[in-house]
């Protein structure tokens, strides 16, 4: 009779560590795919914000920005053609 009770108290034991056992599972399952969502929605983030920069900097590096910027704030001017030299 003794016997018996420990069996199913080992048992009973067993079976409630695997169960607890797996319930830690499936909550480290269900964090990690809460994470990996959150890194996919910070990558596409990051990849809008460097195609944004990307637009800005093509935008910034015009010739026709650089050279209204050398007129209006550095006072230069295009080079009249007896002022240019050419070295062969």
């Amino acid at each position: 009779m003794q016997k018996n009770v420990v069996t199913w108290l080992v048992i009973t034991v067993v079976f409630i560590g695997e169960l607890f056992f797996y319930a830690w599972c499936r909550v480290q399952c269900v964090n990690h795919g809460y994470l990996i969502s959150k890194a996919v929605e910070d990558q596409r983030s990051i990849k809008d914000q460097n195609n944004k920069l990307e637009i800005e900097l093509a935008r910034l590096k015009t010739p026709e920005r650089i050279v209204r910027i050398a007129r209006e704030k550095c006072g230069l001017q295009m080079p009249k053609p007896e002022q240019i030299i050419t070295i062969k």
